[in-house]
């Protein structure tokens, strides 16, 4: 059986089940994973995609102990099953909403705001939010305590790395939320793409590695270019990546260069970039 049987809960943990959609792609993976926390009174993190195959599994997995619907961020394959879901179970349901930039989604409209460090405490479980805005401004990981298990949504994925797409995603500040989840003891992390990830820190410092070696090569590409427009950087700075990933590239690409800017590292005109002339 495939590692993610779509409408198939795998188990985890005693406390922790995982359904995967069946939305398999370039940037979802094998599909968008939705966990199912606890037992008596089930926490639902990340519904997923509106997707009937999808919802009625999630709906056959909680039958009538479903108390809570969490999303990690609201993007359009994390959170629109959150309204039929809801809906048929009575669930609350929360996060956080920000304007729609166009990738949003568009249906989650009624939520409660969840707010740093808060947690939730049942019998079963703990599940702490760890707000980690960078990806997107309003994207939360949850950490189930008992567990040391923290669900990272598009945080940190397995497999591949993430796309930042501003205004809503910034550069600086994903870093930043990367370096935070360091100060945590963590033994797993379960992604909102891929399978468990049993080396936390270790990939998380990847993570941070890969982001400031990408940084540095803009700032090189910078350096030699002079002025220039982000289509002249493109393919300089991702020569590493496939030219078929080239317009995804170029959002975080956008996004390391805005970084650049804010901290004074780089100098914007309009469309044309440059470096910061120190003489």
């Amino acid at each position: 059986m495939s590692q993610f049987p779509y409408g198939v809960p795998v188990v985890l943990t005693p406390r922790v089940r995982r359904l995967t959609a069946p939305n398999s792609g370039l940037m979802t993976g094998p599909g968008t994973n939705s966990y199912l926390v606890g037992h008596q009174r089930i926490a639902l993190v990340d519904p997923g995609p509106a997707i009937s195959s999808h919802i009625n599994a999630l709906l056959d997995a909680v039958g009538d102990r479903l108390n809570w619907i969490f999303v990690t961020h609201t993007h359009k394959d994390h959170s629109p099953a959150a309204q039929a879901v809801a809906a048929a179970t009575g669930a609350e349901v929360i996060g956080n909403i920000i304007p729609n930039d166009g990738f949003q989604d568009p249906s989650f409209v009624e939520a409660r705001a969840v707010v740093d460090d808060e947690c939730l405490r049942t019998d079963e479980f703990n599940l702490r939010a760890v707000l980690t805005p960078g990806h997107v401004a309003n994207h939360v990981c949850y950490l189930i305590e008992e567990d040391r298990m923290l669900l990272t949504g598009d945080h940190v994925m397995g497999g591949s790395t993430v796309v930042i797409i501003p205004p809503a995603g910034d550069m600086g500040q994903y870093i930043r939320s990367l370096e935070r989840m360091l100060d945590y003891d963590l033994e797993h992390l379960a992604p909102g793409h891929g399978g468990l990830i049993e080396t936390p820190h270790t990939e998380v410092k990847r993570l941070i590695k890969h982001r400031l070696k990408r940084e540095r090569k803009v700032s090189d590409a910078l350096a030699v270019a002079g002025p220039c427009p982000i289509s002249t950087l493109l393919p300089v700075v991702y020569d590493d990546v496939d030219t078929s990933l080239h317009a995804m590239a170029e959002k975080s690409l956008y996004a390391h260069l805005l970084k650049l800017v804010n901290e004074g590292q780089a100098r914007v005109d309009g469309e044309v970039w440059g470096p910061i002339d120190r003489n």
